[in-house]
């Protein structure tokens, strides 16, 4: 880097970290943001705590024209060792938060822990929403991923969101007729920060919704790992009838590891930081099973985790 560029860098970040004090930094280890545990440094971190300072720091990256990266919760995260260029950001404070719209509609903010939704349903006696009690992450991340699990997904129970867009600075809002939902994923613009969105469950009984809850819970211990450093299912199934633990276990991969990445006995479909992986690990260990499980099964796995870095 020459020294004009060296100047134009220093003389951004300054007056970044000037107006944004105590919510940008730079040079912030991504690992403490990640269910792995794993990945580089961000260059930039932002955190936003409201609307109005999302809305402004938003203008200032366009501005400067600098990479923006949204971050959730980080449980469907592997960040490189390399780390990653621009502003990695993150919603915080206001955007967190659950209340109670209707009689059985629920407003949730895009960083509100999917379980605690889960957990406000059931309090103010709202069915149908047990299912987010077993979904990692926050709101805003479950929808666009339009996550789901035992025969439940964010589509069935989603009326509206509201969104930033980046193009724009302005916040809209989506009905769920609008939106196309996909296996895992939707079409919605990467330009939309989601900020919010509204949800519909059915009239029951706490009792009833708690213990379904529970069974729920229960369910997911039995097959799935706990208390180790993995983001959730690695890869997606193809359908009800062909699942990615399936095809991994037919190819042979359950035995697979590269350094400290192994996967996990309890549910091959789950990749782990045994302890000392790198993220360089993981990444070889999926390249290393999709290899395999195409030449013996024919099939492409794809991802359902995101890598994000350079």
């Amino acid at each position: 880097m020459d020294f004009r560029a060296q100047i134009f860098v220093m003389n951004l970040e300054n007056e970044l970290l000037k107006k944004f004090k105590g919510s940008f930094s730079k040079n912030v280890n991504l690992s403490n943001y990640s269910w792995y545990n794993l990945g580089g440094n961000a260059e930039y971190f932002y955190k936003a705590r409201d609307k109005k300072s999302l809305i402004e720091f938003l203008t200032e990256v366009k501005r400067k024209n600098l990479k923006t990266t949204v971050l959730g919760a980080g449980s469907n995260t592997l960040f490189r060792d390399s780390g990653v260029q621009g502003v990695v950001f993150k919603l915080v404070q206001d955007f967190s938060y659950t209340k109670l719209i209707d009689k059985n509609i629920i407003e949730a903010g895009a960083a509100t822990l999917d379980r605690k939704v889960a957990n406000f349903a059931k309090e103010n006696n709202l069915a149908n929403l047990e299912f987010l009690s077993c979904i990692p992450g926050s709101i805003g991340g479950a929808i666009i991923m339009n996550s789901g699990c035992y025969d439940n997904e964010i589509s069935k129970v989603l009326l509206s969101i509201k969104a930033i867009d980046k193009k724009n600075l302005s916040e809209i809002e989506i009905k769920n007729k609008d939106i196309k939902f996909l296996y895992r994923g939707t079409n919605l613009s990467h330009d939309l920060i989601i900020t919010s969105a509204r949800f519909k469950g059915l009239i029951g009984n706490s009792e009833e919704i708690e213990k379904k809850q529970n069974e729920l819970i229960q369910r997911k211990k039995l097959s799935q790992p706990s208390q180790v450093k993995t983001c959730g299912s690695t890869f997606k199934n193809l359908s009800k009838e062909k699942k990615a633990w399936m095809l991994i276990k037919e190819a042979g991969c359950e035995d697979f590891k590269e350094g400290d990445a192994i996967i996990s006995r309890k549910h091959c479909n789950f990749f782990v930081n045994n302890g000392n992986a790198k993220s360089s690990d993981i990444e070889n260990l999926i390249k290393k099973v999709q290899k395999q499980v195409y030449t013996k099964t024919g099939v492409n796995l794809e991802l359902e985790i995101k890598i994000i870095g350079d």
